[in-house]
């Protein structure tokens, strides 16, 4: 019993202290008036500025939210919002001057240091200061090596000054962070970048350590097209035609939607080693397995005008008009072969009624990620540097074959 008033007291100091530690936590004292922090995040100006910011509007978002930050100024992340939202704005030089001074404000744990870092490495990547913004992200990595975001900001400015080499150990220290789950996506990543560490080989004629790269690429993912591409050029040009057949044939299998990139190689070795006859073949059986592949009859239709039969090519061509009524490369062999036969009205006719509600693509090909257009098949999109994200866009579906 002698003990039972000690632990009593003992009981009650441990209450105060966590009260008082639950109020210090909730209110805090500025110009001698106690500031509800609960109540700050309840205000007005706190849920319109959240509401603006997903609204993507972003300058009442900075009005709201500045307001809120002079409630609380010691409100640490409302900070680094607005820091965001003025490099979002254009206005890099205020977003710098804002996170710099985050990064003066004494006891910021270690975490809270990583990501105004962060935010301060965005902000020098986005004024185009590239060596800044490789040190911020590099001491963000020294405080949190987990951090997949300096991961790929990091590895997005090596790309983008075509250091291949440290894109991809970067890339692949990504790969193996624990909890990372997107091997397949690394896979194809590190795939491309084997790509062109190849190409850069080829540029110093090392074509040993370019087969090597390319052949590391499909290994590391079968569907890198480029890569097939690539390792099929290497061995044309080194005089083994049939391996380089063997090469752009493997992409018919891995992926067939990007088959068409390799038909005028095929054409060409296949005519080199006097077996332009399975190449015809290879077209055919192609068209047979997907009837809506236009550029197969394309590129049957071009080897056709070229071994003397304008008239079955022109009525490849015409089908081919029924699956894509806009492409122009279509129309610029239709007119070409249409003049090999000078002209006959009646074909003339017939290619100006299936194209009469035509538009002509002069850009088809549209990033998925960012909606940047392109003349031509890029394997990395020059807006937002991500890989393989060009698809060919059409204007209209592509009418069956009962209705055409």
């Amino acid at each position: 019993m002698d003990g039972y008033p000690i632990l009593l007291v003992a009981l009650i100091a441990l209450l105060l202290g966590l009260a008082g530690g639950k109020a210090w936590e909730r209110y805090k004292l500025r110009e001698g008036r106690w500031i509800d922090r609960r109540k700050v995040r309840e205000s007005p100006h706190y849920i319109l500025g959240l509401n603006f910011l997903v609204a993507n509007q972003i300058d009442q978002a900075i009005e709201e939210l500045t307001e809120v930050a002079s409630l609380d100024p010691a409100a640490l992340e409302i900070h680094m919002i607005l820091g965001n939202l003025y490099r979002e704005k254009g206005q890099v030089g205020r977003a710098v001057q804002i996170h710099q001074s985050l990064l003066q404000r004494p006891k910021l744990t270690k975490l809270e240091h990583a990501y105004v870092l962060l935010c301060l490495g965005l902000d020098f990547k986005t004024g185009g200061f590239v060596d800044r913004a490789l040190e911020a992200f590099n001491e963000v990595l020294r405080l949190d090596p987990h951090n997949q975001h300096a991961h790929l900001n990091l590895e997005k400015l090596h790309e983008e000054q075509h250091q291949w080499g440290e894109a991809y150990r970067i890339r692949h220290e990504l790969a193996r962070l624990p909890d990372r789950g997107q091997p397949a996506r690394d896979r194809a990543i590190l795939a491309f970048l084997e790509n062109e560490l190849g190409l850069q080989a080829l540029k110093r004629m090392d074509h040993a350590e370019a087969t090597r790269r390319f052949e590391a690429a499909i290994e590391l993912d079968s569907t890198t097209v480029p890569a097939h591409l690539n390792l099929g050029d290497v061995r044309f040009d080194a005089g083994d035609a049939a391996r380089a057949i063997e090469s752009w044939e493997q992409i018919l299998a891995s992926a067939p939607d990007r088959a068409y990139l390799a038909f005028e190689r095929l054409a060409s070795a296949y005519a080199s080693l006097g077996r332009s006859d399975q190449f015809a073949a290879l077209c055919r059986r192609l068209i047979a397995g997907t009837p809506q592949d236009w550029r197969a009859r394309l590129a049957l239709a071009r080897h056709l005008a070229a071994t003397g039969c304008p008239s079955e090519a022109l009525d490849l061509l015409f089908d081919a008009l029924v699956q894509n009524p806009h492409a122009l490369v279509l129309h610029q062999t239709i007119w070409r072969t249409l003049s090999q036969l000078n002209l006959p009205t009646s074909l003339v006719d017939r290619y100006i009624d299936l194209t009469r509600t035509a538009v002509f693509y002069l850009d088809p090909h549209i990033c998925t990620r960012c909606r940047y257009r392109s003349t031509e098949l890029l394997w990395q999109c020059p807006h937002c540097h991500e890989w393989n994200t060009f698809v060919e866009e059409r204007i209209a579906p592509a009418k069956d074959g009962e209705t055409a």
